[in-house]
């Protein structure tokens, strides 16, 4: 019996085209956090699908960051270019309607011998659908590519055309990861982003960019997980935001993380979360590291 194919396929592109959207959908797990707001995603995030036939190892990398001044935005896009240097295949993924100069500056970043699919994502949001068409044409007379395959992440659209197109391009070179395994990052890592999650979702533009979360502990306790986790801002005046009057919005934060964690670690889960001043984290490199940026 012939060994299963295997290989990484990075997911990249500009912020906000769906990125970690289609990551979920494609391994059945919320793995990379969403939300509406841009640059959501800070890390270089693996998503293990594995079938019969082969096994898809999916790096959801940060928005690739065009204009970028702080040391978070220059990791971030170091983290890009990382998995750009690692992977069998690449999935570039544009929004439907919507490719300018900044999705080419990503395409650029690719090397010339690797595979290259583009994505159109977001499909089911065209408010015309005959628009779709003239605007996979276009994207074809933007130069060579190994497919372009539209697709809808959220209504499962097209999702196993995508993976047959990647398929071709993975090596035959048995498993990189077991079975049962869905990502590399730990349950505390997790934990972090779904928070970080939350915050972004229920208190969206009132807060700055610069928020973070820290895991202080993480203990697990037969299949009770007991988490103490501090939301990190920027400036003092931010606080108030994350606490919400009389303490509502950060207990919002907390139940609906705590819910998400619960379902994905299987078992009960007692959160605690509170803020803390960090000022001017987004910029120290050490900082950075210890929040486990790469």
């Amino acid at each position: 019996m012939s060994e299963r194919c295997s290989g990484q396929i990075a997911i990249v592109g500009r912020p906000n085209v769906g990125k970690s959207t289609l990551l979920n959908a494609l391994v059945g797990e919320k793995l990379s956090i969403v939300s509406r707001r841009a640059q959501t995603t800070r890390h270089r995030i693996i998503g293990v699908l594995t079938r019969p036939d082969a096994q898809y190892v999916f790096v959801d990398t940060p928005g690739f960051q065009t204009r970028h001044g702080n040391a978070l935005n220059r990791v971030m896009n170091r983290g890009v270019r990382q998995a750009l240097a690692e992977v069998d295949v690449v999935l570039l993924v544009v929004e439907a309607g919507r490719f300018d100069e900044r999705d080419r500056q990503v395409r650029r970043l690719v090397p010339a011998d690797l595979p290259l699919i583009i994505v159109v994502s977001k499909i089911d949001q065209l408010p015309d659908r005959t628009r779709l068409l003239p605007f996979l044409a276009r994207l074809a007379g933007e130069g060579e590519f190994t497919a372009i395959v539209p697709v809808s992440a959220t209504r499962g659209d097209q999702l196993e055309v995508l993976l047959a197109e990647a398929r071709k391009h993975l090596p035959n070179e048995g498993l990189l990861f077991a079975e049962d395994d869905l990502t590399d990052r730990s349950e505390r890592f997790l934990a972090a982003e779904y928070i970080r999650e939350k915050v972004f979702r229920l208190i969206g533009d009132e807060l700055p960019y610069a928020v973070a979360v820290e895991i202080e502990r993480f203990v697990v306790d037969g299949g009770l997980r007991r988490i103490s986790a501090a939301i990190l801002v920027d400036r003092e005046g931010h606080k108030p935001i994350v606490v919400g009057r009389g303490g509502e919005v950060v207990k919002r934060i907390a139940t609906e993380a705590r819910h998400d964690m619960e379902r994905l670690f299987g078992g009960p889960v007692f959160l605690e979360v509170f803020v803390k001043l960090k000022s001017g984290w987004a910029d120290d490199e050490r900082m950075l590291k210890t929040l486990g940026y790469d």
